[in-house]
Protein backbone atom coordinates (compact mmCIF):
# COMPACT_ATOMS: atom_id res chain seq x y z
CA UNK A 1 0.00 0.00 0.00
CA UNK A 2 1.35 3.43 -0.90
CA UNK A 3 1.02 6.44 1.38
CA UNK A 4 1.28 10.19 1.22
CA UNK A 5 2.10 13.01 3.62
CA UNK A 6 -0.34 15.46 5.16
CA UNK A 7 -0.16 18.36 7.58
CA UNK A 8 -2.96 17.63 10.02
CA UNK A 9 -4.38 19.26 13.14
CA UNK A 10 -5.01 16.74 15.91
CA UNK A 11 -7.41 18.86 17.98
CA UNK A 12 -9.06 22.27 17.82
CA UNK A 13 -6.40 25.00 17.90
CA UNK A 14 -3.49 22.54 17.86
CA UNK A 15 -0.47 23.07 15.60
CA UNK A 16 -0.04 21.23 12.33
CA UNK A 17 1.87 17.96 12.43
CA UNK A 18 3.28 16.03 9.50
CA UNK A 19 2.03 12.47 9.25
CA UNK A 20 1.14 9.89 6.61
CA UNK A 21 -2.14 8.62 5.26
CA UNK A 22 -2.73 5.50 3.21
CA UNK A 23 -3.62 6.12 -0.41
CA UNK A 24 -7.10 4.91 -1.32
CA UNK A 25 -8.83 4.51 -4.64
CA UNK A 26 -11.51 7.01 -5.68
CA UNK A 27 -15.10 5.86 -5.49
CA UNK A 28 -17.84 6.36 -8.08
CA UNK A 29 -17.94 9.92 -9.46
CA UNK A 30 -14.69 10.76 -7.65
CA UNK A 31 -11.12 11.43 -8.74
CA UNK A 32 -7.83 11.20 -6.89
CA UNK A 33 -5.72 14.33 -7.31
CA UNK A 34 -1.96 14.60 -6.88
CA UNK A 35 -1.75 18.00 -5.20
CA UNK A 36 0.90 20.38 -6.50
CA UNK A 37 -0.09 23.45 -4.48
CA UNK A 38 -2.67 24.58 -1.92
CA UNK A 39 -3.38 28.14 -0.88
CA UNK A 40 -4.00 29.09 2.74
CA UNK A 41 -7.25 30.99 3.20
CA UNK A 42 -8.32 32.91 6.29
CA UNK A 43 -11.36 30.63 6.39
CA UNK A 44 -9.03 27.73 7.22
CA UNK A 45 -8.85 29.18 10.74
CA UNK A 46 -12.53 28.34 11.25
CA UNK A 47 -11.74 24.69 10.61
CA UNK A 48 -8.49 24.59 12.57
CA UNK A 49 -10.19 26.17 15.60
CA UNK A 50 -13.26 23.94 15.37
CA UNK A 51 -15.51 26.97 14.90
CA UNK A 52 -17.77 25.29 12.35
CA UNK A 53 -20.30 22.52 13.06
CA UNK A 54 -19.33 18.90 12.49
CA UNK A 55 -15.61 19.57 11.97
CA UNK A 56 -13.83 16.29 12.59
CA UNK A 57 -10.33 15.90 14.08
CA UNK A 58 -7.70 14.98 13.14
CA UNK A 59 -8.24 17.52 10.38
CA UNK A 60 -6.56 18.10 7.01
CA UNK A 61 -7.74 21.53 5.88
CA UNK A 62 -7.16 23.43 2.62
CA UNK A 63 -9.66 24.48 -0.06
CA UNK A 64 -7.44 26.22 -2.64
CA UNK A 65 -6.15 23.11 -4.40
CA UNK A 66 -4.26 22.79 -7.67
CA UNK A 67 -2.88 19.52 -8.98
CA UNK A 68 -3.22 16.72 -11.52
CA UNK A 69 -5.70 13.89 -11.88
CA UNK A 70 -3.91 10.75 -10.69
CA UNK A 71 -6.80 8.27 -10.86
CA UNK A 72 -10.46 8.34 -11.88
CA UNK A 73 -13.38 6.51 -10.33
CA UNK A 74 -16.35 4.94 -12.06
CA UNK A 75 -18.90 7.25 -13.60
CA UNK A 76 -16.66 10.19 -14.46
CA UNK A 77 -17.85 9.79 -18.04
CA UNK A 78 -14.43 10.03 -19.62
CA UNK A 79 -14.44 13.80 -19.09
CA UNK A 80 -11.39 13.64 -16.84
CA UNK A 81 -8.20 11.86 -17.76
CA UNK A 82 -5.11 11.01 -15.74
CA UNK A 83 -2.72 13.92 -16.01
CA UNK A 84 -5.37 16.63 -16.43
CA UNK A 85 -4.48 19.79 -14.46
CA UNK A 86 -7.34 20.67 -12.12
CA UNK A 87 -8.28 23.00 -9.29
CA UNK A 88 -10.75 22.53 -6.43
CA UNK A 89 -11.93 25.42 -4.27
CA UNK A 90 -14.46 26.18 -1.55
CA UNK A 91 -17.00 24.57 -3.87
CA UNK A 92 -16.00 20.96 -3.37
CA UNK A 93 -19.10 19.28 -4.75
CA UNK A 94 -22.88 19.46 -4.39
CA UNK A 95 -25.73 17.08 -3.63
CA UNK A 96 -27.66 17.65 -6.90
CA UNK A 97 -31.03 17.08 -5.23
CA UNK A 98 -31.73 19.99 -2.80
CA UNK A 99 -33.90 22.91 -3.90
CA UNK A 100 -30.89 25.10 -4.75
CA UNK A 101 -29.23 22.39 -6.83
CA UNK A 102 -32.46 21.65 -8.69
CA UNK A 103 -32.57 25.34 -9.61
CA UNK A 104 -28.98 25.16 -10.85
CA UNK A 105 -27.62 27.27 -7.98
CA UNK A 106 -25.05 24.71 -6.89
CA UNK A 107 -22.80 26.97 -4.81
CA UNK A 108 -25.53 27.45 -2.19
CA UNK A 109 -26.26 23.72 -2.05
CA UNK A 110 -27.80 22.78 1.30
CA UNK A 111 -25.25 19.96 1.57
CA UNK A 112 -22.30 21.75 -0.01
CA UNK A 113 -19.07 19.77 0.22
CA UNK A 114 -16.09 21.88 1.28
CA UNK A 115 -12.56 20.41 1.20
CA UNK A 116 -11.19 20.22 4.72
CA UNK A 117 -14.72 20.02 6.12
CA UNK A 118 -16.53 17.36 4.10
CA UNK A 119 -13.36 15.46 3.18
CA UNK A 120 -9.59 15.86 3.54
CA UNK A 121 -8.35 19.09 2.01
CA UNK A 122 -5.23 20.19 0.19
CA UNK A 123 -2.78 20.34 3.12
CA UNK A 124 -1.68 16.95 1.90
CA UNK A 125 -0.05 15.50 -1.19
CA UNK A 126 -3.25 13.83 -2.38
CA UNK A 127 -6.97 14.59 -2.33
CA UNK A 128 -9.99 12.55 -3.36
CA UNK A 129 -12.71 14.90 -4.56
CA UNK A 130 -16.09 14.64 -6.29
CA UNK A 131 -15.73 15.05 -10.06
CA UNK A 132 -18.22 17.94 -10.14
CA UNK A 133 -15.81 19.99 -8.00
CA UNK A 134 -13.04 19.99 -10.62
CA UNK A 135 -12.09 23.07 -12.62
CA UNK A 136 -9.69 22.68 -15.54
CA UNK A 137 -6.53 24.79 -15.17
CA UNK A 138 -5.65 26.62 -18.40
CA UNK A 139 -2.21 26.79 -19.94
CA UNK A 140 -0.43 29.85 -18.61
CA UNK A 141 -1.18 29.40 -14.91
CA UNK A 142 1.25 27.57 -12.66
CA UNK A 143 -0.13 25.44 -9.84
CA UNK A 144 0.86 28.06 -7.25
CA UNK A 145 -0.97 30.73 -9.27
CA UNK A 146 -4.04 28.58 -9.97
CA UNK A 147 -4.59 27.44 -6.36
CA UNK A 148 -5.69 30.83 -4.93
CA UNK A 149 -7.96 31.36 -7.92
CA UNK A 150 -10.15 28.48 -6.66
CA UNK A 151 -11.30 30.55 -3.66
CA UNK A 152 -9.84 34.07 -3.34
CA UNK A 153 -9.90 34.57 -7.09
CA UNK A 154 -13.35 33.23 -7.89
CA UNK A 155 -14.92 34.96 -4.88
CA UNK A 156 -13.70 38.41 -5.90
CA UNK A 157 -14.20 37.89 -9.64
CA UNK A 158 -17.69 36.46 -9.26
CA UNK A 159 -18.63 39.05 -6.65
CA UNK A 160 -17.84 41.80 -9.15
CA UNK A 161 -19.30 40.28 -12.29
CA UNK A 162 -22.57 39.44 -10.54
CA UNK A 163 -22.86 42.96 -9.12
CA UNK A 164 -24.84 45.80 -10.79
CA UNK A 165 -21.63 47.67 -11.69
CA UNK A 166 -20.96 48.37 -15.35
CA UNK A 167 -17.78 49.60 -17.09
CA UNK A 168 -17.10 53.18 -16.06
CA UNK A 169 -18.90 52.88 -12.71
CA UNK A 170 -17.09 53.72 -9.49
CA UNK A 171 -16.29 50.48 -7.65
CA UNK A 172 -14.48 50.33 -4.31
CA UNK A 173 -12.55 47.37 -2.93
CA UNK A 174 -12.20 47.34 0.85
CA UNK A 175 -8.97 45.62 1.89
CA UNK A 176 -5.71 44.87 0.07
CA UNK A 177 -4.96 41.40 1.37
CA UNK A 178 -5.24 37.96 -0.19
CA UNK A 179 -8.68 38.70 -1.63
CA UNK A 180 -8.45 42.45 -1.98
CA UNK A 181 -5.35 42.61 -4.15
CA UNK A 182 -7.11 40.35 -6.66
CA UNK A 183 -10.34 42.33 -6.32
CA UNK A 184 -8.58 45.54 -7.33
CA UNK A 185 -6.95 43.87 -10.33
CA UNK A 186 -10.23 42.34 -11.49
CA UNK A 187 -12.15 45.59 -10.99
CA UNK A 188 -9.66 47.58 -13.05
CA UNK A 189 -9.59 44.93 -15.79
CA UNK A 190 -13.40 44.95 -15.96
CA UNK A 191 -13.35 48.63 -16.78
CA UNK A 192 -14.51 50.02 -13.45
CA UNK A 193 -13.21 53.27 -12.00
CA UNK A 194 -11.50 51.48 -9.16
CA UNK A 195 -11.02 52.68 -5.59
CA UNK A 196 -8.81 50.75 -3.16
CA UNK A 197 -9.49 51.22 0.55
CA UNK A 198 -6.95 50.10 3.15
CA UNK A 199 -5.18 51.21 6.32
CA UNK A 200 -2.13 53.44 6.01
CA UNK A 201 -0.67 55.86 3.47
CA UNK A 202 2.04 53.31 2.62
CA UNK A 203 -0.51 51.19 0.69
CA UNK A 204 -1.15 53.94 -1.89
CA UNK A 205 1.73 52.91 -4.13
CA UNK A 206 0.66 49.26 -4.06
CA UNK A 207 -2.92 50.21 -4.90
CA UNK A 208 -1.70 52.13 -7.95
CA UNK A 209 0.47 49.19 -9.04
CA UNK A 210 -2.57 46.91 -8.84
CA UNK A 211 -4.52 49.24 -11.13
CA UNK A 212 -6.57 51.36 -8.72
CA UNK A 213 -7.47 54.85 -9.92
CA UNK A 214 -7.96 56.15 -6.39
CA UNK A 215 -6.74 55.22 -2.92
CA UNK A 216 -8.47 55.92 0.38
CA UNK A 217 -6.46 55.61 3.58
CA UNK A 218 -9.04 54.65 6.21
CA UNK A 219 -6.76 55.96 8.97
CA UNK A 220 -6.25 59.43 7.44
CA UNK A 221 -9.03 61.11 9.42
CA UNK A 222 -11.64 61.62 6.71
CA UNK A 223 -14.41 59.03 7.08
CA UNK A 224 -14.31 56.43 4.32
CA UNK A 225 -17.94 57.11 3.34
CA UNK A 226 -17.21 60.82 2.98
CA UNK A 227 -14.16 60.09 0.84
CA UNK A 228 -16.27 57.85 -1.42
CA UNK A 229 -18.98 60.49 -1.74
CA UNK A 230 -16.35 63.05 -2.77
CA UNK A 231 -15.62 60.77 -5.74
CA UNK A 232 -19.32 60.64 -6.65
CA UNK A 233 -20.38 57.64 -4.59
CA UNK A 234 -19.66 53.99 -5.28
CA UNK A 235 -21.96 51.87 -7.37
CA UNK A 236 -20.50 48.84 -5.60
CA UNK A 237 -18.29 48.24 -2.58
CA UNK A 238 -16.61 44.84 -2.59
CA UNK A 239 -15.83 44.24 1.09
CA UNK A 240 -12.94 41.78 1.29
CA UNK A 241 -11.67 42.83 4.73
CA UNK A 242 -12.82 40.56 7.56
CA UNK A 243 -13.76 43.54 9.72
CA UNK A 244 -17.43 44.33 10.33
CA UNK A 245 -16.74 47.86 11.57
CA UNK A 246 -14.73 48.70 8.46
CA UNK A 247 -17.40 47.16 6.22
CA UNK A 248 -20.20 49.10 7.94
CA UNK A 249 -18.25 52.36 7.54
CA UNK A 250 -18.52 52.14 3.73
CA UNK A 251 -22.32 52.01 3.45
CA UNK A 252 -22.97 55.76 3.41
CA UNK A 253 -20.39 56.05 0.62
CA UNK A 254 -22.59 54.12 -1.80
CA UNK A 255 -24.41 55.97 -4.57
CA UNK A 256 -28.20 55.64 -4.88
CA UNK A 257 -29.19 52.02 -5.61
CA UNK A 258 -25.63 51.04 -4.72
CA UNK A 259 -24.68 47.60 -3.49
CA UNK A 260 -22.44 46.41 -0.70
CA UNK A 261 -21.05 42.97 -1.59
CA UNK A 262 -19.73 41.24 1.52
CA UNK A 263 -17.13 38.49 1.08
CA UNK A 264 -14.93 39.12 4.15
CA UNK A 265 -16.07 36.88 7.02
CA UNK A 266 -16.24 38.33 10.53
CA UNK A 267 -18.18 36.94 13.49
CA UNK A 268 -19.12 40.42 14.69
CA UNK A 269 -22.42 41.93 13.42
CA UNK A 270 -22.55 44.74 10.88
CA UNK A 271 -23.78 48.05 12.30
CA UNK A 272 -26.12 49.18 9.54
CA UNK A 273 -29.52 50.72 10.22
CA UNK A 274 -32.62 50.34 8.06
CA UNK A 275 -32.68 54.13 7.68
CA UNK A 276 -29.31 54.01 5.92
CA UNK A 277 -30.69 51.58 3.36
CA UNK A 278 -34.24 52.80 2.74
CA UNK A 279 -34.04 56.28 1.24
CA UNK A 280 -31.18 55.64 -1.24
CA UNK A 281 -32.43 52.12 -2.01
CA UNK A 282 -29.21 50.36 -1.05
CA UNK A 283 -28.58 46.61 -1.20
CA UNK A 284 -26.39 44.54 1.15
CA UNK A 285 -25.51 41.13 -0.27
CA UNK A 286 -23.38 38.24 0.86
CA UNK A 287 -21.48 36.50 -1.92
CA UNK A 288 -20.50 32.81 -1.58
CA UNK A 289 -17.51 31.96 -3.79
CA UNK A 290 -18.42 30.15 -7.04
CA UNK A 291 -18.86 26.79 -8.72
CA UNK A 292 -16.21 24.84 -10.59
CA UNK A 293 -17.38 26.51 -13.81
CA UNK A 294 -16.99 29.91 -12.15
CA UNK A 295 -13.43 28.95 -11.16
CA UNK A 296 -12.70 28.09 -14.79
CA UNK A 297 -14.12 31.46 -15.89
CA UNK A 298 -11.97 33.22 -13.30
CA UNK A 299 -8.80 31.52 -14.46
CA UNK A 300 -9.60 32.14 -18.14
CA UNK A 301 -10.18 35.85 -17.47
CA UNK A 302 -6.97 36.02 -15.45
CA UNK A 303 -4.94 34.53 -18.30
CA UNK A 304 -6.61 36.85 -20.82
CA UNK A 305 -5.89 39.94 -18.71
CA UNK A 306 -2.48 38.90 -17.39
CA UNK A 307 -3.73 38.81 -13.79
CA UNK A 308 -1.85 36.65 -11.31
CA UNK A 309 -2.16 36.39 -7.53
CA UNK A 310 0.83 37.56 -5.52
CA UNK A 311 1.93 34.44 -3.67
CA UNK A 312 4.58 33.27 -1.25
CA UNK A 313 5.27 29.53 -1.37
CA UNK A 314 6.50 27.23 1.37
CA UNK A 315 6.82 23.43 1.55
CA UNK A 316 4.24 21.34 3.36
CA UNK A 317 6.70 20.81 6.22
CA UNK A 318 6.46 24.54 7.01
CA UNK A 319 2.68 24.56 7.28
CA UNK A 320 2.78 26.08 10.77
CA UNK A 321 4.98 28.96 9.67
CA UNK A 322 2.92 29.62 6.54
CA UNK A 323 -0.37 29.46 8.46
CA UNK A 324 1.06 31.80 11.09
CA UNK A 325 2.00 34.36 8.46
CA UNK A 326 -1.54 34.25 7.09
CA UNK A 327 -3.02 34.80 10.56
CA UNK A 328 -0.62 37.64 11.32
CA UNK A 329 -1.40 39.38 8.04
CA UNK A 330 2.25 39.42 7.02
CA UNK A 331 1.79 37.30 3.86
CA UNK A 332 2.30 39.08 0.53
CA UNK A 333 -0.45 38.24 -0.24
CA UNK A 334 -1.39 34.59 -0.41
CA UNK A 335 0.53 31.84 1.31
CA UNK A 336 0.71 28.67 -0.79
CA UNK A 337 1.96 25.26 0.29
CA UNK A 338 3.87 23.61 -2.56
CA UNK A 339 4.09 19.83 -2.62
CA UNK A 340 6.84 17.59 -3.96
CA UNK A 341 6.92 14.10 -5.40
CA UNK A 342 8.78 12.97 -2.30
CA UNK A 343 5.75 13.88 -0.23
CA UNK A 344 3.50 11.55 -2.21
CA UNK A 345 5.40 8.30 -2.13
CA UNK A 346 5.60 6.35 1.06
Amino acid sequence: MSSYRVAQVGAAGAPFEITERTTRRPGPHEVRIAVDACGICHSDAMFVNGALPDVQFPLVTGHEIAGRVAETGDGTGGHWQVGDRVAVGWFGGSCHHCAACRQGDFVVCEELKVPGWSYDGGFGAEVIAPADALARIPTGLSAAEAAPMACAGVTTYNGLRRSPARPGDLVAVLGLGGLGHLGVRFAAAMGFETVAIARGADKAELAEELGAHHYIDSTAGTPVAEALRSLGGARVVLATAANSAAISATVDGLAHRGELVVIGADAEPLTITPAQLLMPGLVVRGHPSGTARDVEDTMAFSVLQGIRPMVETMPLEQANEAYGKMLAGTARFRMVLAHTEAGRAG
